[in-house]
């Protein structure tokens, strides 16, 4: 039965699992599922939920979500509007592009290589929607979103009504923002429950993305390659450029080799498990520098930059936090004795560590959310037990903990 009452919004007659709806497969179904293909129609699902007293989640790609395996209790919307449009594109002010949240994202990056629009091309290949990628604040390959986004056009669940931010607005951090903060009623600076007298909102923000605008510069070269792998393969040094074209496919080829790109649609061939996966299951630690003689000399460390760039007169990799370090959660993963392949039960354990990778958890063909969750909580356990370190969650979790 949906939860909606009668005289609203229409749920779908057919309500997917959320197995159906993510990129790990599994996950039982919802109570209640929206598709919504035009803006009001979005505003009006999300509304509806919220009068009912009903829990929402509102779904992109679902590459970053671990449902219950007993489902979710709530309505499931999902924002299925796409289009890129280009509200101006100038070598002065160069382009200005506009996308729906329900936009497939490699769709907008493959177009912006194409076009000549400067700043998301180490971001290829990621799953997911446009509407999800300012509210982790995703990045890889040290390129992050917010340094192109311009506003972000939300429905504010708490005030009713459509509200817009600026990137100054957002708060961007290492794969944060106020968006995502808002789910638990923190604001800017994380203070939780100020100002929001109905938080927590999860598991959605209190702010629900409607479209993104995006400022690019314009040309051929990439932005300064922040990433010291990816300089390796393209033969530049760090904050170097290298042609935009080349950095989209040598970023496609490292994460296709490590099991982070997606089956293709009408794949029907053998299945890659290890793309069964929600991407990185854990951030990478974020530590301050007073702490690092707790890791060992061998470790991974990596500069902390700012979320924007340093510079806005030219093509700018962000400032470096001298306070902070990031380590690299994959490495802690390894040498705290969890290898490639890992599986609590073994080779034939239902979810393993991906072959290619050890940060992502897959599912094997046959996982249940249960199985998952208790890899992960070994994985972490062992993690912190070995090294001092508590890894954090990347993946959303619903209705599960570790």
């Amino acid at each position: 039965m949906s939860p909606y009452p009668a005289d609203t919004v229409q749920a779908q007659a057919v309500v997917p699992s959320l197995a159906d709806l993510t990129t790990l497969r599994v996950g039982g179904p919802a109570a209640s599922y929206v598709e919504a293909e035009e803006e009001a129609a979005m505003i009006e699902a999300v509304t509806a939920a919220d009068d009912a007293g009903v829990p929402l989640l509102v779904v992109g790609g679902g590459s970053n979500l671990l449902v219950a395996d007993e489902g979710f209790g709530g309505v499931v919307v999902r924002d299925v509007r796409t289009g890129i449009t280009v509200e101006s594109d100038d070598s002065c002010g160069g382009a200005v592009v506009t996308a729906p949240a329900g936009q497939n994202w490699d769709e907008l990056v493959a177009r912006a290589v194409d076009e000549g629009w400067v700043g998301i091309e180490s971001l290829s290949g990621i799953p997911g929607t446009v509407g999800a990628a300012p509210v982790q604040n995703i990045g890889a390959y040290g390129q992050e979103l917010s340094g192109v986004v311009s506003l972000v056009r939300t429905w504010d669940r708490g005030e009713r009504r459509v509200r817009t931010f600026s990137v100054g607005e957002l708060g961007f951090g290492y794969r944060t923002s106020l968006l995502k903060r808002s789910m638990h009623g923190e604001g800017r600076e994380g203070i939780k429950g100020e100002g929001d007298p109905r938080a927590p909102w999860y598991p959605s923000p209190r702010y629900v993305v409607l479209s993104v605008q995006f400022q690019f510069r314009l040309g051929t070269l990439s932005a300064p390659v922040g990433y010291g792998e990816l300089a390796r393969r393209l033969g530049v040094e760090v904050g170097q450029r290298a042609p935009m074209k080349d950095v989209r496919e040598t970023v496609l080829g490292l994460r296709g080799g490590k099991g982070m790109l997606l089956d293709s649609p009408g794949f029907d061939g053998e299945p890659d498990h290890d793309r069964w996966n929600s991407g990185s299951f854990f951030t990478n630690p974020v530590i301050p520098v007073e702490h690092l003689e707790h890791l060992p000399e061998d470790a991974p460390r990596y500069p902390v930059r700012s979320a924007t760039p340093e510079t806005t007169t030219g093509p700018s990799l962000g400032a470096i936090d001298p306070t902070l370090v990031k380590t690299s959660a994959a490495w802690l993963i390894e040498h705290a004795g969890f290898a490639k392949g890992f599986g609590l039960a073994g080779e034939h354990s239902p979810a393993r560590l991906s072959t290619k990778h050890t940060l992502a958890m897959t599912n094997r063909g046959g996982a249940r959310t249960e199985d998952v969750i208790a890899l992960a909580r070994a994985v972490r356990d062992g993690v912190r037990d070995r090294f001092g370190v508590t890894l954090v969650p990347e993946t959303v979790l619903i209705g599960v903990s570790l």
